[in-house]
């Protein structure tokens, strides 16, 4: 058995797949102790136990932790001169035209900065000699500023890291996490080296102690976590790289997406992950979209992740009359706990509350009827806030509404529109248990004419999770430029790096032969600073040319070539050969049978629309809108002039025949 565990900011949702087919959970989140909820959801989705199960668990543990700046104390290690390189940054401001700029809250302070005195040259020459008296200096100063975690990025370390190993070794007494920038991202560029390498040690002890107690909870499973590349790294060695899981979750949902769309022939997706805290969109033209650019609160990652846009516009996400008297709609959330007034124990408006008030959620059949929806507590938030502008609760509610589909709706042009994509040449990809809700009046502001809503899109993340193939990805620098850039000079570093790291491999106990290896590599031209990656094949400079002139409108033929960084991808054998057909654990009771509900579309008004309860469909039924299609953990608002067919594996394929 395989399982895939997703752990989200209100709720936690489980995909358990076996060889005939799978089944489907989910769990309010516990954000105070995350691991709670996943013991709860498995004790309900597995009470045989969980002996040679396979577990691959999305965590927003690294993540939260960075958001809330609850990590680590950190203490940095740097050479003598550079002490500041991680609080000057780049020049480049998030806000071209602010006139008040904020700089994100720093992960430690300047005086757990330690400058070490030591220097080598870009060649590997040494300039300043690291001695024994000065490395001592160093122990004494870290240990005296009691650390929970050291990073070390020295100057030129990502090709010459014989430095940091030796201010490792004598550190390794303290008994802390270190990150060796080396290690963590050994590439060129020192801010978004250290910045990385800073962001690695802050985060690991955290994930350190939440897999610690995950294996003395649940010591029988093989427990893997997926990282933010859209693979999964055992636990052992992802204990050590807190980095590379802050897009864990939003990770799996773009590669179960991805992999549902390619079983049904479709290559060229947006995808809409709307879940109750955030919205996660992306971009896949052909391929699974991937960026080494990513910047979290103004910390460039460095490492190769899945190019993934969030928002803050959620289900929980909380309504309110900002100082101006305009209606904002998050990024605060009300998460698991209280929840949407609906839930009980909440008292903010969220987006949800406003669904559920215009009649478009049916209260019994909520999370599978285990959390009934109270109309009458969603009603009385919506009225206090009402008054406020004031307006009529129906009003605000339909105002929330769109207010939160705007913030969708950019998220969506970023990734498409603002990088070159013509929306209506994709299919968009709708799944989180919110999405149903929005994605057609989405895809009319968009002209998106072809949707593709899964079986089971409340828990599709998930389903990625348990689909997720192992992936490792390394990369070195190169800076070959003029006539040393050469087809055989590339292959030949490719070869020297894919040898040490078949090794690596075999020493964390995987079949190195089993991996199959797939290069790039980032070039520019000379001069310039920003590079672009293409596929490492021998006529790597035409496509960098065909790509330069696609995202910039121009390019030089014959302009010398730069390569910086040579990246190598090792994409382990898949573990099922498409996505299994599902059922819940626990179904939830059939709703008391209704023909129609009564609900609010867009004209604003009360209309009766026909209501549909999924599971009862049969493949090939053709359902035309308005209509209201209800399931245990998602619902659809169908729209007029939207008709869905059913596929034979119960999905959902949407045309909107009116959109241009």
């Amino acid at each position: 058995m395989r399982l895939g565990i997703d752990t989200g900011g209100t709720f936690t949702d489980f995909v358990a797949l076996g060889e005939a087919g799978g089944q489907v959970h989910k769990v309010p989140s516990t954000p105070d102790n995350p691991l709670r909820a996943v013991l709860q959801g498995l004790q309900e989705l597995c009470p045989q136990g969980l002996a040679g199960a396979e577990v691959v668990h999305g965590t927003t543990v690294g993540t939260n932790a960075f958001l809330t700046r609850q990590g680590a104390r950190v203490v940095l290690v740097a050479t003598a001169g550079f002490e500041e390189v991680l609080f000057i940054g780049r020049q480049t401001r998030g806000e071209l035209f602010s006139l008040s700029p904020r700089q994100p809250p720093p992960l430690l302070p300047r005086d757990r900065v330690v400058g070490v005195r030591e220097r080598r040259a870009a060649n590997g020459g040494v300039i300043v000699p690291l001695t024994p008296e000065e490395t001592e200096r160093v122990r004494r100063r870290v240990a005296e500023l009691a650390p929970e975690a050291v990073a070390i990025s020295l100057l030129h370390a990502y090709a010459w890291p014989e430095h940091e190993e030796r201010l490792a070794d004598a550190l390794a007494d303290l008994g802390v996490p270190l990150s060796l920038s080396s290690r963590v991202l050994p590439e060129i560029r020192e801010f978004e080296r250290t910045a990385a390498t800073v962001l690695n040690a802050y985060l690991t002890p955290v994930l350190e102690k939440y897999l610690m107690a995950w294996d003395r909870q649940v010591p029988q499973a093989t427990l893997h976590l997926m990282h933010s590349g859209g693979g999964c790294l055992p636990a052992r060695r992802a204990t050590h790289l807190g980095l590379a899981t802050v897009l864990s979750g939003p990770a799996g949902g773009v590669v179960g997406a991805w992999k549902l769309a390619r079983a049904l022939g479709r290559d060229r997706i947006l995808t809409l992950d709307m879940g109750g805290t955030s919205t996660d969109v992306a971009l896949a033209a052909g391929e699974l979209p991937f960026t080494s650019d990513y910047v979290l609160q103004g910390f460039p990652l460095g490492i190769r992740v899945l190019d993934i846009h969030t928002v803050g516009a959620g289900g929980g996400s909380l309504a309110r009359r900002d100082r101006g008297g305009a209606l904002r709609v998050g990024p605060e959330s009300a998460g698991a706990d209280p929840g949407p007034a609906c839930y009980g124990r909440g008292e903010g408006v969220t987006v949800t509350d406003a669904q559920l008030y215009l009649g478009r959620l049916l209260p019994e059949a909520f999370l599978g009827g285990r959390l009934a929806l109270e109309e009458r507590a969603a009603a009385h938030a919506l009225e206090r806030l009402a008054r406020k502008f004031p307006v009529p609760p129906r009003e605000l509610a339909r105002g929330i509404i769109r207010v939160a589909n705007t913030h969708m709706a950019r998220a969506l042009a970023r990734v498409s529109l603002e990088r070159g994509h013509d929306p209506r040449d994709f299919t968009l990809v709708c799944f989180g248990g919110a999405g149903g809700l929005h994605v057609c009046e989405l895809a009319r502001e968009l002209g998106v004419r072809r949707l593709l809503v899964p079986a089971h899109a409340g828990v599709l993340s998930a389903l990625g999770l348990a689909l997720a193939a192992p992936r490792r990805d390394v990369s070195a620098t190169l800076l070959l430029a003029g006539p040393a850039l050469t087809w055989e000079r590339l292959t030949r570093a490719a070869r020297e790096l894919e040898s040490r790291s078949r090794a690596e491999l075999k020493a964390d106990g995987l079949s190195a032969a089993a991996f199959a290896v797939a290069g790039e590599v980032e070039l520019r031209y000379r001069g310039q600073t920003d590079t672009l990656a293409v596929p490492l094949k021998p006529d790597f400079r035409q496509r960098f040319i065909a790509r330069h002139r696609f995202l910039y409108g121009h390019a030089w033929e014959d302009r010398e070539l730069e390569a910086v960084t040579l990246r190598l991808h090792f994409l382990g054998p898949e573990p099922f050969p498409g996505p299994p057909p599902l059922a819940p654990a626990r179904p939830g009771p059939r709703p008391t049978p209704v023909a129609r509900r009564r609900l609010v579309l867009e004209e604003g008004e009360f209309r009766d629309v026909p209501f549909i309860w999924r599971p009862e469909l049969s493949p090939g039924d053709l359902l035309r809108g308005p209509a209201l299609i209800g399931e245990d953990f998602a619902t659809l608002l169908l729209l007029r002039g939207f008709q869905a067919r059913v596929t034979g594996e119960g999905h959902l394929l949407l045309e909107d025949p009116g959109a241009g």
